[in-house]
């Protein structure tokens, strides 16, 4: 019985995205300071290939959700 709602919790519990290291983070903030944006740590996410997703990014010329490949290059940039 505890096996079975052992495993329903995990079901049921929200998935965790992984987070980017202090040393991802500073490369993340060089690369945007050159587009003249900035983000919020809290909305970088690691995605699963490497690469990482930008949420709420804010630039010059309006805010932005930005995806960065795992060469820390950016591969997609979408207003919002």
């Amino acid at each position: 019985m505890n096996f079975i709602l052992t495993g329903l919790a995990l079901l049921i519990a929200p998935a965790a995205f992984a987070q980017a290291t202090p040393e991802q983070l500073a490369q993340i903030d060089t690369l945007l300071a050159a587009e003249q944006c900035e983000v919020d740590h809290a909305n970088v996410e690691v995605e699963d290939g490497g690469g990482f997703d930008l949420d709420d990014v804010m630039c010059a010329d309006g805010q932005y959700d930005i995806k960065l490949g795992p060469d820390m290059t950016i591969a997609e940039r979408r207003k919002e």
